[in-house]
């Protein structure tokens, strides 16, 4: 799973400094994570910060990538019971993003003479995933088991989660829970079957950054 890294050039300077004033006052830095101090409740995403990525196979040869924006929903956390706490977000899919117009214009088109699109059409619904299970698979891990719902059709998937920060957000002052994850999905399962028989991957890798605020 490739992963992209977006740096902020323009507030390094503040940020460096900020990470030296809370050093010098020996408080945490920030995202420092510490399990004994989450709090239990509801958080909702940080649309603005929460991301789906997904990568799939072009011809064997090398992959492409696309991003799926502005993610909304709820994680209900119970710190005490871990196995209690649940995750319900909707995934935008008429907003994703992929760096080749060309593309885009084929994932949102609608299917010649009135028949299915070869992936999303031009209206396509919201995705949505809904947990059923949280596993904790370490200190900070967990396997989240649910259902996710794609182009009409609903099956169960295994997101491999991990907690990747926590603390108080410094420019909100919203107490966040930051957390990426992984998983793997066969398209053709969703009825998204364009392109198998000649060589585009039926394996879709998903790589999600998310934040939850309280």
């Amino acid at each position: 799973m490739r992963k992209t890294v977006l740096a902020l050039a323009a507030v390094a300077g503040l940020s460096a400094l900020s990470v030296g004033a809370l050093n010098a006052q020996n408080a945490p830095r920030p995202g420092a994570i510490d399990v004994s101090k989450i709090e239990s409740g509801e958080y909702t995403a940080d649309a603005g910060h929460s991301i789906v990525g997904w990568s799939v196979s072009h011809l064997g040869f090398n992959d492409y990538f696309g991003l799926f924006g502005d993610v909304t929903g709820k994680l209900k956390v119970d710190a005490a019971n871990p196995a209690a706490s649940s995750v319900d977000v909707t995934i935008p899919v008429s907003k994703v993003t992929v760096p080749s117009a060309g593309l885009k214009d084929h994932l949102l088109r609608a299917g010649k003479d009135g028949g299915a699109p070869d992936f999303f059409g031009p209206s396509p619904a919201d995705a949505r995933f809904v947990s059923t299970s949280v596993t904790s698979t370490g200190a900070t891990s967990a396997d989240i088991v649910g259902n996710l719902t794609l182009n009409g059709v609903t099956k169960p998937v295994t997101v491999k989660a991990e907690l990747s920060g926590m603390g108080e957000n410094g420019m909100n002052k919203k107490k966040t829970l930051g957390f990426h994850g992984t998983t793997t999905i066969k398209r053709s399962e969703f009825n998204i079957p364009f392109g198998l028989a000649f060589g585009i991957g039926d394996e879709v890798d998903l790589n999600i950054t998310v934040a939850f605020e309280k």
